[in-house]
């Protein structure tokens, strides 16, 4: 163990030139031995350790409640900062687990980052110094905290499963109109204050009324938004986003989607509905389960409607969906933007005498002209405004495409130096990892041959470390590819020339024209005081940066 190493001579002389940080983290699933294992404890037996060696810690870093296979922790990424900045340049932890315990990325920070940076890297009671030659064991033991963070997080996942099957909930938070039984966490009991919201909302949602109209009733209302209840009630030190740029009335902003997931949720109607996400290790959550695959216990609480009119809500906010009729999808679908808030416009359907299709900002269709304005553009206007702009940029490469083709080359160049520059930083990053896998498989082999690890040992790093070999290679080939095509677009504008050449007589636009064509579609708008709407259109080129503007007045 490191805890009995005592520094003599050089390293003595050495220990006063070392700047010292010490890094602490504890999971809620590390099965480590009580107080010993807590956050302060690591801190006073490193803290203790540092002072005997006579090395000055700059720096404490911890991070409580973190999984070790989560390597985006607060503290650690503030610790990774400093050491780039040269504010470190030793690393010392409680064991090597307490870095992490994701086997190629705490080997990347062990065998790449910290020997990059001039950083000696000591796991205190792992007997790891990357000083000395007691680290040859660090990979395997990477492994094996990986396979014991895979092991508890099937554990973990069986009995979640159990408890879903049995019909508990295992919510950190009850849900908005419940509270957590005081004798039974996983059982809810009905929160008299905040159930009344709910029944309203579900009351409305059966008078006909979507999520919109809902949202704005309790904003009219000043009813705080779920979680504002949670805050006061000491469950999550969160706040919206709308109270953070108005702390006095954002409590009453209702999110559209929250109001959705209530008037979805089964749970009140009484029943416990889990496993609605799809989780993988090391991932974490990879995106949300249908409902039919959801694991639904009925009767396990009081219920705040009942399963009929529950039934009802469902069926009510199916119809108020409006698919495409042809089913096809928009036209101009992930391509027009909102100048001012950056979400997409969505096309819909208007219900005048005769009906047209607009688009709208998503923003002011979920939220109001509070938080954005309408950017209300018809398809039409817009269809006829993208293909005359294609036909008129055509036009012009056919008339003088050697101007066209000088201005392209230097906007080109501009816009894609600091995009080339990162590609080319990462790559290198990337080749350098390949060169410290190739060393540690021949330290492996030398490592079996001399008897300190087993052929089966040696085998199961061996294929660990050539999977993350392949993997970087090829990343590498494919950032090469990327990084001259990158290349030779800049140089060759021409292509575009020629490129846009062939569309001069066009005379309809489909979705393959526009997808080779435009980058994207930013509509911005100006109200006067008047109230007069000017709509200004930029349509961007997927080969020129440089926008075309036309304007669109209201």
């Amino acid at each position: 163990m490191m805890n009995g190493y005592e520094y003599t001579g050089m390293d003595a002389i050495l220990a006063g030139s070392f700047r010292a940080a010490i890094y602490c983290r504890l999971s809620k699933d590390d099965d480590l031995d009580g107080e010993s294992a807590s956050i302060a404890n690591q801190r006073d037996m490193l803290e203790s350790y540092c002072e005997k060696q006579g090395w000055e810690v700059v720096a404490v870093y911890q991070d409580d409640g973190y999984t070790g296979l989560n390597m985006e922790r607060p503290d650690l990424k503030r610790m990774l900062k400093a050491i780039e900045r040269r504010q470190i340049n030793l690393v010392i932890t409680k064991d090597l687990s307490r870095l992490g315990r994701n086997y190629l990325q705490t080997g990347t920070l062990i065998e790449d980052f910290f020997p990059r940076h001039n950083v000696r890297y000591i796991a205190m009671n792992d007997g790891i110094d990357t000083m000395r030659d007691s680290n040859d064991i660090a990979p395997f033991k990477n492994i094996l905290n990986e396979m014991y963070s895979k092991d508890i997080s099937k554990k973990v996942h069986s009995s979640y499963l159990l408890k879903a099957q049995q019909g508990q909930f295992t919510g950190c938070v009850a849900p908005f109109g419940y509270r957590k039984d005081p004798e039974d966490k996983n059982h809810l009991l009905v929160d008299e204050e905040t159930a009344p919201i709910v029944r309203q909302i579900f009351l409305w949602a059966l008078e006909g009324h979507g999520p919109n109209f809902i949202r704005r009733r309790l904003e009219e209302q000043k009813v705080p938004c779920p979680t504002w209840w949670n805050r006061e009630r000491g469950f999550r030190n969160v706040r919206t986003k709308w109270e953070k740029k108005d702390p006095e009335n954002g409590r009453y902003m209702w999110d559209f989607s929250v109001i959705k997931d209530i008037l979805m949720n089964p749970v009140y109607t009484g029943a416990i509905a889990s496993q609605k996400k799809d989780y993988r290790f090391k991932i974490g959550t990879i995106g949300e389960k249908k409902p039919q695959d959801w694991i639904v216990v009925e009767e396990r609480h009081e219920p705040l409607i009942d399963s009929k009119s529950f039934a009802i809500v469902q069926d009510k906010l199916k119809s108020r969906q409006c698919p495409r009729q042809n089913g096809e999808t928009s036209l101009f679908a992930g391509l027009i933007k909102c100048g001012e808030c950056g979400k997409s416009l969505t096309i819909r359907t208007t219900h005048a005498k005769h009906p047209q299709q607009i688009y709208a900002c998503k923003t002011y269709g979920a939220f109001g002209k509070n938080h954005c304005t309408q950017h209300r553009v018809e398809y039409d206007t817009l269809y006829h405004l993208v293909l005359n702009k294609i036909r008129e940029c055509a036009k012009a490469a056919l008339t003088d495409g050697e101007a066209i083709a000088g201005k392209l080359t230097n906007t080109c160049e501009a816009e894609q130096k600091g995009q080339r520059e990162a590609l080319e930083r990462s790559l290198t990053k990337d080749e350098e990892r390949i060169e410290v896998l190739e060393k540690m498989v021949l330290r492996l082999y030398e490592d079996m041959v001399a008897g300190r690890i087993s052929e089966a040992n040696f085998n199961l790093m061996l294929d660990k470390t050539q999977k993350e070999q392949a993997e970087l290679k090829e990343r590498v080939a494919q950032g090469r590819k990327k990084l001259a095509d990158e290349m030779r677009l800049a140089m060759d504008a021409k292509q575009w020339v020629d490129a846009i050449q062939e569309y001069a007589d066009i005379t309809e636009l489909d979705a393959a024209t526009l997808n080779r064509l435009i980058k994207e579609i930013v509509v911005h708008e100006h109200i006067d005081s008047d109230k007069t709407r000017h709509i200004s259109i930029e349509i961007h080129f997927n080969l020129k940066p440089i926008p075309e503007v036309e304007q669109v007045k209201g």
